[in-house]
């Protein structure tokens, strides 16, 4: 679910070579004195949900000369205006240097949680539904839009192409059926899940034997006929352009579970800032 502390430690220093390039921060190097020392708040604009605070931290601790890092909240907290989420402590030209690369993270997996949450709230009255993410992921970034993901009250889906099985359209046509596609894959000895696009197609998919039948951009009331027609047999997942009425549809309509793309890949960042408090030498 979360990436391990090898991997941050190679996405954080890859976000920092982006923004530094040959090593430098210009701007920063000719205005700010090297022995220079600093204190500097994050503070929430608006309410939200806090993520992302590991890569945060570790952009600081990973600039030279490293700054030490306090959070006063935790990832998964509910945010109000004004609300000081950590303090920075250490040289003024670190704290300068890994300002926006700190924030990038943090405001990016802070909107992907708040999301979440705003989706999770809604689907709080529908217990049985399990609301999810998909591989709609910024390359690179899953494993932290993944726990951004669970921090605002989601479940994350499969982590990628080689830990489960879904067989999508284009499988099915390449297949030449959904029973094909469902016989075929079973030699991965893995449960499978396929998608259909009609009631037709769920009925080929139950007889052959699908764990999990994922109901492409169905209408709520196709839903609901396809939940009766299933009778509980097999999970039934809904997905395609989950808005959030839509999933509510989805979850009274009485699917298991909800897969929302729109939770990473169209969340909009959350207005963090990170302010200069005090300095000393």
């Amino acid at each position: 679910m979360v990436s391990s502390k090898p991997d941050l430690r190679r996405i954080a220093m890859a976000a920092l070579a982006e923004d530094l390039g040959d090593g430098s921060d210009v701007t920063t190097e000719s205005v700010v004195d090297a022995d220079q020392m600093g204190e500097a708040r994050i503070v929430a604009r608006v309410p939200g949900v806090l993520s992302g605070s590991a890569a945060a931290a570790g952009v600081f601790e990973l600039l030279r000369p490293a700054c030490d890092y306090i959070g006063l909240k935790k990832d998964g907290d509910r945010l109000q205006p004004g609300d000081e989420v950590a303090r920075i402590t250490g040289s003024l030209r670190t704290i300068l240097t890994g300002e926006r690369t700190a924030l990038n993270f943090m405001q990016r997996m802070s909107g992907i949680a708040t999301l979440t949450r705003r989706y999770a709230d809604a689907l709080s009255q529908f217990p049985n539904g399990t609301l999810l993410d998909t591989r709609k992921t910024t390359p690179g970034l899953r494993a932290f839009e993944r726990a951004a993901v669970v921090h605002g009250g989601g479940r994350n889906h499969r982590a990628g192409l080689w830990d489960a099985i879904l067989i999508k359209d284009n499988h099915v046509e390449a297949a030449g059926g959904v029973r094909s596609a469902i016989e075929r894959a079973r030699t991965a000895g893995l449960p499978v899940e396929v998608e259909v696009e009609s009631l037709e197609q769920l009925d080929e998919a139950l007889a052959s034997g699908a764990e999990i039948v994922l109901l492409d951009n169905m209408s709520a009331e196709l839903m609901r006929r396809a939940v009766e027609v299933n009778r509980g047999r097999v999970q039934l997942e809904a997905s395609g352009g989950m808005t959030l009425e839509g999933a509510v549809a989805a979850a009274k309509a009485g699917v298991d579970r909800i897969s929302v793309g729109a939770l990473t890949h169209s969340a909009p960042a959350l207005d963090l800032s990170l302010e200069v408090v005090r300095t000393w030498r």
